[in-house]
């Protein structure tokens, strides 16, 4: 099917808009059409041509070990439903071959995750503010020992590539479970810090986070006792003896809490005393076994609607879907292809060839993704942020890069690329627009290569890296934004097939003809 041309005048489609762009001051430039109403509706020609097929794919296993931030925490989203999400943990020894003291006798040991936060203090109060903090009701979560060995390097690469781990691997790392080491029951993150040795030389404050006692017994056996031992001489050994921490959780209903935390920042505090030959009383100290420096990775178990499982078990790829799913996690990604079909088979598709001959100056191109508030709950459970990607090479798009507020915060920053969620006076997301002018741009006069775009969801949008798909899928989806894997939030936005057409998914362009 090829785009139609009356009068000069593009002929735009339904899906496919070519908005005229105008211009006063260069003589050698000519504009076409005769009038522009707003600021995006062209006063264009309709054709009936579909240039933009979107659809979602549910994706399988994904890699989820060396990720910038973990979860922890059952998440209920009221589209999506429930999420657990465990979480398997190395530990590295403060320093090699570490010395306790003579006698030395562990008083009390305790875990620590903390929440990202920001502190606020007045008149020596301090108060903070929590982030990423999903959920408001009980969960509880049972910490074992590990006996599952976390390789470092992969056998089948000749340990020449790194070991991935994958999200569905909880049933294999719960199968290698050790005693349990401690627990906590009803738990709900807050904001209150902790004030550790109060009112002495040595009182310390830690900021809001996850704060369980562990089993004194077990690390007085496996720590201090090993003074002196190989098991404590190195990194490596130790990691092959005590291999790590399990983290699990659980909710007594569908609801719960979640909460994303820094792993650089956890550790667990052995607190103990020891015999001081120059002194006549034990002296008190502390051993961190830091989470920094060894091999974590987040397990999902999802459960989906069975609305969404249908709606998604076999998307139309021909002439895409009414509906767009995005999930977070190992969850679901949208895929966005442009420039329709390519009907003679030459490589090229039958619009984009039109749009290349006309070498037409792109000032503007927008993909514009309303949100479905019929099947949507609005409000704060909404994700902030989505994100478009070259999903051949697995890649951020050219616009990426010359964004000029890449380096805002991360709610902030790449606003100009990718749109932040625009919200209507009831708080409710209305839709996301992506800029994609150099992209477009590139395709159209450069000859860069059409490639699939994919969308989803992301927690963080400065984040560059990605995740491996254990298993890749159609049409080149082989890995995915980091940013989306550690996100459990999820949004349907309206396809290029939705029957609302005033919100279909649409590829807006604003461009100048050059003589």
């Amino acid at each position: 099917m090829q785009m139609k041309f009356k009068n000069v005048l593009p002929i735009v489609g339904t899906i496919f808009f070519i908005v005229i762009f105008f211009s006063s001051c260069e003589k050698e430039i000519t504009t076409l059409g005769s009038e522009v109403v707003g600021s995006e509706t062209p006063s264009g020609i309709l054709d009936d041509s579909q240039t933009v097929i979107s659809y979602s794919r549910k994706l399988g296993p994904v890699q989820s070990n060396r990720l910038p931030v973990y979860q922890l925490g059952v998440y209920n989203d009221p589209v999506y439903g429930k999420s657990t999400v465990n979480l398997l943990s190395q530990l590295t020894l403060e320093n090699n071959a570490p010395t306790f003291g003579d006698s030395a006798v562990v008083d009390s040991v305790f875990v620590y995750l903390p929440y990202f936060s920001t502190a606020t203090t007045v008149d020596s109060t301090t108060t903070y503010e929590l982030d990423s903090i999903y959920g408001t009701n009980p969960i509880n979560i049972s910490i074992f020992e590990s006996k599952y060995f976390l390789r470092q390097y992969d056998p089948e690469s000749g340990f020449e590539e790194f070991q991935n781990y994958y999200t569905t691997q909880g049933p294999t790392f719960e199968s290698y479970l050790g005693q349990q080491l401690g627990g906590a029951t009803d738990f709900i993150p807050t904001k209150n810090g902790y004030v550790l040795n109060a009112g002495t030389d040595e009182e310390e404050e830690l900021a809001p986070g996850l704060r369980i006692k562990l089993d004194s017994t077990f690390f007085q056996t496996n720590i201090i006792d090993k003074e002196g031992s190989p098991e404590l001489r190195n990194s490596n050994n130790f990691k092959d003896f005590l291999r790590g921490l399990y983290f699990k959780v659980e909710s007594p209903n569908d609801d719960g809490s979640l909460f994303i935390f820094s792993i650089s920042e956890a550790k667990v505090s052995i607190y103990y005393n020891y015999k001081d030959e120059d002194e006549d009383e034990r002296q008190n100290a502390v051993y961190n076994l830091n989470f920094s420096g060894g091999i974590s990775v987040n397990t999902y178990d999802n459960q989906l609607p069975q609305q969404i499982e249908t709606a998604i078990a076999n998307p139309n790829t021909e002439i895409g879907e009414e509906n767009l799913y995005l999930r977070g996690g190992d969850g679901i990604i949208s895929v966005v292809e442009l420039f329709g079909e390519d009907s003679d088979n030459n490589g090229v598709a039958d619009d984009l060839e039109i749009l290349r001959d006309k070498g037409w100056l792109i000032n503007e191109a927008n993909l514009k993704f309303y949100v479905n508030q019929d099947l949507m709950v609005g409000g704060a459970t909404e994700p902030e942020r989505i994100v478009i990607y070259d999903l051949k090479n697995s890649n951020v798009l050219a616009d990426y890069n010359i964004d000029p507020t890449n380096g805002l915060e991360p709610v902030e920053a790449l606003k100009n690329h990718y749109g932040r969620l625009e919200r209507g006076s009831d708080g409710n997301g209305e839709y996301y627009k992506m800029k994609i002018t150099t992209h477009i741009s590139n395709i159209i006069n450069k000859d860069s290569t059409n490639v699939p775009l994919g969308v989803v969801v992301s927690h963080n949008v400065l984040t560059r890296t990605t995740q491996k798909l254990k298993e890749p899928m159609e049409p080149s989806i082989e890995q995915v934004p980091t940013g989306s894997v550690v996100s459990p939030e999820g949004t349907i936005l309206h396809g290029n097939a939705s029957p609302n057409q005033d919100k279909r998914l649409k590829l807006q362009i604003y461009y100048t003809e050059l003589n």
